[in-house]
């Protein structure tokens, strides 16, 4: 009855979904962008890091493309409340990254984190669903109370790829002992420059024998 009064709407294309589909109709799926690092083989997205901090693996599921789907996607996400989405590509990536073994030693995900007013003018970190949807795939710990983010920044989407590098963006490191000899999946909406990932890391890497990897949602 509820589905008759308020039907389920599709998040990129806003047609009604049939039964079987979720978040996403069939069509705005097989639209998607797909980058899927983790199974093509591209060093690309690990690339990236070279030269900043020592990156195990690294992954994004789509490319993000100005104007296009992935972009409206994650403006839904972030800005319109549709916490859905979040999730929904946790359990597509999750899923995936559950079947290849370097991923398999992965020991728990942590999410970049908002800033506490940020997040209570939100309400929600838009990486969170992303995150827990992962870990339960991997059959890991999600902690979010490791990183913190001190200082606010606006989103970097927009900005030129100077201004988002030179964003200030200061995050801090609690609960060492959690992450000692543990190998970290970092978790994140969109790669950029990398400059947001790379602070969060170089706090990570304070901890004793810590190896890191990256997963996203999109790469620019």
């Amino acid at each position: 009855m509820l589905n008759l009064l308020f039907p389920k709407v599709c998040a990129g294309c806003k047609q009604q979904l049939l039964k079987q589909e979720d978040v996403l109709c069939t069509e705005c799926v097989h639209s998607l962008p797909i980058a899927s690092f983790h199974k093509t083989g591209n060093s690309g997205l690990k690339d990236k890091f070279y030269g900043r901090f020592l990156v195990q693996n690294a992954t994004a599921l789509a490319y993000f493309q100005k104007r296009g789907l992935t972009q409206q996607l994650l403006h839904n996400l972030k800005y319109r409340g549709r916490k859905e989405i979040s999730y929904f590509f946790g359990k597509w990536l999750g899923a995936e990254l559950s079947e290849i073994d370097c991923y398999k030693e992965i020991d728990l995900v942590i999410p970049v984190p908002l800033h506490k007013q940020k997040l209570k003018k939100r309400g929600f970190n838009q990486v969170e669903g992303f995150g827990n949807e992962i870990a339960k795939a991997l059959d890991v710990p999600y902690r979010d109370d490791v990183l913190i983010k001190i200082s606010k920044s606006g989103s970097q989407v927009f900005k030129t790829r100077i201004l988002r590098f030179e964003a200030e963006e200061v995050f801090s490191i609690q609960n060492l002992e959690a992450i000692n000899n543990k190998h970290v999946l970092l978790v994140d909406d969109i790669i950029t420059t990398g400059a947001t990932l790379e602070k969060c890391a170089l706090q990570l890497l304070k901890g004793e024998n810590v190896s890191i990897s990256i997963a996203t949602i999109a790469v620019a």
